[in-house]
This record gives C-alpha cells, structure tokens and sequence, in this order.
C-alpha cells in the first residue's frame, strides 16, 4: 500500500476514535444529568453528512460528517458551535443545558477533556503491561556523545556521558520522548553532571538556553557518538569500488583525521557544501578524494576513490546502541495503571513546557495542522507506534481543549466558573458573541497551521 495512505488511514482512524471518545465524555455527563443531547457527529457536517441514524424512541442523532476537523455533540439549550440561537428564544425546559445547575454544567463541560486524558492514560498503561519498558540508560552509553561548539563553549567535551543535571537524573536517549527530556533539562539547568573518563564532572549551564535552537542547529547541541565502522559496503557504491571492506574503521576523510561517523558527516557536509558551488570541471576535480581505514586484521590502507554525484561513500555504519546495555521493566495488571498515568503526565507536562516556544518565529513556523500530524506516523503498519501517538494526541487534544478561548470547552469552563464565584449568570449575548470571537480566533489559527503544511511539504 501507498505510503500516503497507510499515514492518512492511520490518521483517520486516530482521530476517529478520540473524537468519539472525547464527545462521548460530553455525552454521558449529559445523559447523566438528563440533559437532552440532539446529535452525536462524528466529523462535521456542512451543509450535507455521509451517514445519520436515529434509534427508536431516541432523542439523539448519530452521524458522520464529511470533514474530519473535529466532530461535536449538539447538546440542547446550549451555545455551541451550531450557532443554533432560535432554541434560546424559546421557554427554558427542564432537560435543557441552561436548565441545570452550574456544577453539573460544568462537569458536562469538561467531560471530553476528561476522557481524553484517560484515554492517554489507559492506552500507556496497556502498552507497558504488553512491551514492558525497555532502555538504554545513560551510564550505559559507553561510547559517550558528540557536543557541537555552542556545547563545548559550556564546558561538555566530545565522550562525554550526560548523567544529571540540578532537576534530577537523565534517564535514557533512545526514544523521540527520552531525548526531547534530555534535551529540555539541559535547556533549563544550572548545572549539569556528566561521566568522563569514568569521573563525574559538573558543568555550569545558563538555565535559560533556547532548546528549539539546541536540537536544530547543524550539527545539534549534542548526539550519541559512533565509531567510525563499516557494517556493511553497498554495491557499486564509491567504497566499494576503493575497497572498503566490511569491519573496516575510518580513520581520515579527504586528509582530515577521524574516529566518529559524527567527524565525518561533518566533513562529508562541508564538502559537498564547496561541490554544490563549484563548476562543473571544478566539482569533477573535487570529488576526487581518499579515505584511510583500519583493517579488522590490524593493517592500515590509504584508499583513493570518486565520489558519485550524491557525494556519499555508500558505507552503512555501525549502529552504537547494539553495543549498549538495555534494562527492561515489566509491569502486571496492578502496577500498569500507575505507571501508565505517570508516564501520560510526564509527557503531558513536557508537552506543555515546549508550547512556550510557540510564540518564538522559529516555533511559530513549527504549527501545523493535519499534515504535519500525519507526518509523524509510520510508513508501515506498526500498531505500537500507532497507539503511543494516539496517547500522545489524545493528551494534545485534551489541553488544546481546556484553554480559555471561547468556542473550545475551556472558554465555557471559564465563563463558568466565573457564574460559580459571582453567582452571576452571563447572558445569552455574551456567551453568543464570545462563541463567534472564538470559532473566528480557532478558524484563523486552522488557517495558518494548513499554510505551514503548504509551506514545509510543498517546497
């Protein structure tokens, strides 16, 4: 199957089942306090639905919509997104919205966000109950970690083994979530520990460095080091043709020692940087170049090769972390629970720590709507990657959702909990105007989000 597809129907079906599950928490808080709920959609429905159904003796209808931006139960008695106002003009009746008192309007309201947040949690607790939780500590990583100039300027040195910093341990470098918490404490700390040469070393550290800066920036503030051996030569390739050979080490690229892969992506850049400006003749010339390797007998060879019009070797590197010692917890039906919700609210909080860079023109640029959500799915079928982003997501949608902006749940927990403190109910109008203000604010930042992904998948 099509790459495009396996991505777009994992999305689809991801998003499918939060809307569902996170309508359904408004659901079932309003049939708990026999608040009459007039339509469950899945997806909206301008205009016109693919599907709709009404059970008998139900006062609810069930349907799909044609645009999967969201999806939306049409409570009665209720300013909502329907913008249904005629309802408003009629008598209050008694299983209306407006009809029932502020807390249970309230827990109506946060129904949704409620089950999303659960949902994250369920879905992590099975997850390690069914996989365990396997690392790599960072002890382990004996080959240490490449540091760029902005790192070493602090103080790091290339081999070192970042083990703490002054908000606690860091715990492991082998997932998306792992290194997005290594990468956040170094941005925050005062201090951090490293290993080097087998002694713990402390390194004064800003506490204020810019951490989108830190991970984008070529080569990145820091990154596992990997010796410089050839796991395997692809054929035809320019290595292939000079001889090297399968357990070979780099030790020199183009008259420059090295002993890391890292060295050598750097020289690999920069040169092809110079062949990309150069004249034709000038690139032929340039693309003449050696490399010296350590045999796996203990002999040296000086190899003369010519690099193909991509620049690359055609080597295939060695993958460090095989060398490295994993520890695997594992987890029964009474312990999953707790160290799934631990997990969900030590991602929800990294999520929410980042959003600060949102207002950065860097991280202003990093919004994007479906496509870059699509993105992050794999292009094969894997159904552990599938659910941890469907955690994930589940967790997004759930703090989006609580913010005070009117139109989103969060704007009508404010406005509610405002009535609670001043016993004061706002009028009609207000909540009226409010939910116009905000669906204009959510429909401009939907707009700008989709121009991102014109931008970043386009050009």
């Amino acid at each position: 199957m099509d790459v495009f597809l396996i991505k777009t129907f994992q999305l689809i079906l991801c998003f499918a089942l939060l809307i569902i599950l996170h309508e359904g928490g408004h659901f079932l808080f309003a049939k708990l306090f026999k608040v009459r709920v007039e339509r469950f959609c899945l997806f909206f429905d301008p205009r016109f639905h693919l599907f709709q159904w009404k059970p008998r003796k139900s006062e609810t209808t069930y349907a799909i919509g044609w645009l999967p931006l969201g999806g939306y139960v049409k409570i009665a008695g209720m300013v909502d997104e329907s913008m249904d106002l005629e309802q408003l003009k009629q008598p209050v009746k008694p299983w209306e919205f407006r009809a029932k008192p502020a807390w249970q309007r309230l827990l109506i309201m946060v129904g949704g966000v409620t089950v999303n947040l659960l949902t994250a949690f369920v879905i992590y607790a099975m997850l390690l109950l069914c996989n365990g939780e396997t690392h790599v500590p960072m002890a382990n990583m004996t080959h240490g970690f490449k540091f760029n100039a902005e790192a070493k300027a602090l103080g790091f040195c290339d081999g070192d083994i970042p083990v703490a910093t002054d908000h606690g341990p860091l715990k492991s470098f082998d997932s998306n979530h792992a290194i997005g918490n290594v990468y956040r404490d170094l941005s925050e700390a005062r201090e951090a520990t490293v290993l080097r040469n087998d002694r713990r070393v402390r390194i004064a550290l800003p506490g204020n460095l810019n951490m989108l800066d830190m991970m984008r920036h070529e080569p990145p503030f820091l990154r596992p080091l990997i010796p410089a051996l050839v796991d395997s030569v692809k054929p035809g390739s320019p290595a292939d043709r000079a001889g090297v050979r399968a357990g070979d080490r780099l030790t020199a690229f183009d008259g420059h020692a090295l002993s890391t892969w890292n060295e050598y992506f750097d020289l690999a850049a920069r040169r092809k940087d110079v062949l990309a400006s150069a004249s034709k003749a000038d690139s032929l010339r340039l693309s003449r170049t050696s490399v010296a390797v350590l045999r796996a007998d203990g002999s040296r060879d000086t190899l003369a090769l010519q690099l193909d019009n991509d620049y690359l070797l055609g080597t295939i590197g060695h993958i460090p972390m095989a060398d490295y010692r994993t520890e695997t917890v594992r987890y029964n039906l009474l312990t999953c629970w707790g160290a799934g919700a631990r997990h969900g609210w030590d991602v929800l909080k990294g999520y929410v720590d980042d959003l600060k860079y949102l207002f950065t023109s860097e991280g202003a640029k990093s919004i994007g709507s479906f496509g870059t959500i699509g993105s992050l799915f794999p292009a094969t079928w894997d159904w552990t990657r599938f659910w941890e982003l469907t955690a994930f997501i589940s967790l997004m949608l759930a703090f989006m959702n609580i913010l005070p902006i009117p139109a989103l749940d969060g704007g009508h927990v404010l406005f509610l909990l405002i009535e609670i403190v001043t016993r004061r109910k706002p009028s009609e109008k207000v909540l009226e105007y409010a939910q116009t203000a905000g669906m204009i604010l959510l429909l401009a930042l939907m707009a700008f989000a989709v121009f991102n992904d014109v931008v970043r998948f386009a050009f």
